[in-house]
């Protein structure tokens, strides 16, 4: 996965100190870039870009002005000498403000800020996953899964129609299945919440099967079935 992104930036200095950063992270690919405001709106009315570096203390037409002007907003991180655009920055709803001179590695931080985001926000759209079973990539309907269990060194995923083995770990699961959806209960269970059909003291039952809810994972489950 390739993030878009644009560079807005009127000193020459930063200006190519942040191309380089840019091209020596693989995740991102440039898309321009800008020595002012104008030029970089309008490039934006025809070219879709996910993220926007800014620089604020611009002559004419300013970083903040850039992002009010905006009506479809990229991810946008803020890079700027002056500390007391932070709070407006923030209200504007920036992912991050760098704050020069910054490091390489502040820069990879506010960077994987947004690539978290935007696999986040994917996750979400997607109504499906492929799972590794056997030989072959499987496809998962999320809609299709009621627990997933685990056994020994693999898991199975139960759907209505049959049982899919692989060897997919629950950290795995817990970061591609949307949160609001789906919930570890065991050390050996992760459910869907919308298939749940009772909850009787510590079991939970799902399609007439008996799934325990242990206490390392209860509070956390109690919190999101009564969101």
């Amino acid at each position: 996965m390739k993030i878009n992104c644009i560079i807005i930036e009127d000193e020459p200095l930063a200006r190519e100190r942040l191309k380089d950063y840019v091209t020596k992270t693989r995740i991102l690919q440039l898309l321009g870039v800008f020595d002012n405001g104008i030029e970089a709106v309008s490039f934006l009315r025809t070219n879709k870009a996910d993220l926007i570096f800014l620089d604020i203390q611009m002559d004419g037409f300013t970083g903040i002005q850039l992002l009010e002007s905006l009506t479809q907003r990229p991810e946008v991180i803020i890079t700027t000498a002056f500390d007391q655009y932070a709070l407006r920055g923030f209200e504007l709803n920036v992912i991050d403000y760098l704050l020069k001179p910054y490091t390489f590695e502040r820069f990879l931080q506010a960077v994987n800020r947004v690539f978290d985001k935007i696999i986040h926000t994917d996750q979400i759209k997607r109504n499906f996953l492929f799972i590794k079973t056997e030989y072959r990539l499987e496809k998962v309907l999320l809609d299709d899964i009621l627990f997933i269990e685990g056994m020994r060194d693999y898991r199975r995923i139960h759907t209505p129609a049959k049982g899919i083995m692989t060897l997919y770990t629950f950290k795995e699961f817990e970061q591609d299945l949307p949160p609001a959806r789906f919930c570890r209960v065991h050390k050996s269970y992760l459910v869907a919440i919308d298939k749940i059909e009772s909850i009787e003291r510590d079991r939970i039952k799902i399609e007439n099967q008996y799934i325990p809810v242990s206490e390392t994972f209860k509070e956390e489950f109690l919190k999101r079935i009564y969101v």
